[in-house]
This record gives structure tokens, sequence and C-alpha cells, in this order.
């Protein structure tokens, strides 16, 4: 297993509403010429769908493509959204996204206690995750505390 000490948070950049899958992002990947490492051209290690199901890309062993000078010791979380109707950044997660990227921070926390939990913004000059992952996360932003 690679070593783990921080977990991003991204969104796919599409508008409110629209339903995104793994196998979209997989195409999008694939169109951008990234690597299959892993197995899958995706570059995230999870996507939250609009539902609040979390589909599975590139697995945990395998490093991400999701954020430059950090893919060798992170795990990347997409959600579905981020942009409003007229393509502008927004938070859109829904209550069943919001629940379920909690929930898969919180189990990934306690996988890699050690992590600090960051949006892609913290790292690029980039809206994504289009939400204050610091401000939000602020109990996961060193140790696990529960």
């Amino acid at each position: 297993m690679r070593k783990i000490n921080e977990i991003l948070i991204h969104c796919t950049a599409t508008p409110e509403g629209r339903d995104v899958h793994v196998a979209d992002i997989e195409q999008w990947h694939r169109q951008r010429q990234f690597r299959p490492y892993g197995g899958t051209y995706c570059g995230y290690h999870y996507l939250v769908c609009l539902d609040g199901s979390i589909e599975a890309g590139k697995p945990l062993e395998a490093m991400g493509q999701h954020c430059k000078g950090h893919n060798k010791y992170s795990v990347g979380i997409c959600y579905a959204g981020g942009l409003d109707t007229k393509k502008k950044p927004k938070d859109t997660r829904t209550k069943a996204q919001k629940e379920s990227l909690f929930r898969l921070v919180k189990e990934l926390k306690a996988r890699f206690p050690n992590a600090t939990v960051h949006g892609h913004n913290e790292f690029a000059a980039k809206d994504c995750p289009c939400f204050n992952v610091s401000k939000e996360y602020s109990s996961f932003a060193t140790k696990l505390t529960f």
C-alpha cells in the first residue's frame, strides 16, 4: 500500500443536476491522454454521485492523477457537480452527496489517521471543489478526533 498523507476533494466541474459516473470521467481522462495507472484512466480514487452513491475509480494502491505535485501520497475524491446552470462555480452538492462525502472522508481518516484533508483549490489556481473544505472539514484537519 502507498503512504497516504493527504485526502484531496475535487468536483467534476459539471452543471448542477448533471449525473456523472466513473465511466464518464474515464472517457474525459482518456481524451486528455491520462495513463491507465491501476487499470483505469480515471484520475480519482472515488466519485460521489448525485444520489450519494460512491463509485470506485482508481484503486487506492495506485497513484492518482488529480493534483499535480500531490498524486503520489494522496487519495483523490471527486463529487459530481461544482457549477451552476450558467457554468459558474457553485457548491452544488446534494444532501446525499454531502453525507456520503463526509462518511467517505471519515472512513479514509480512520484508515490513514495522519492524512490531512484539502480542497483542490488549495494547491491549484482553480475554484474546485467550489466549497471551503478546510472550514467544512476542520475536525479532520490534523489528527482524527471523534
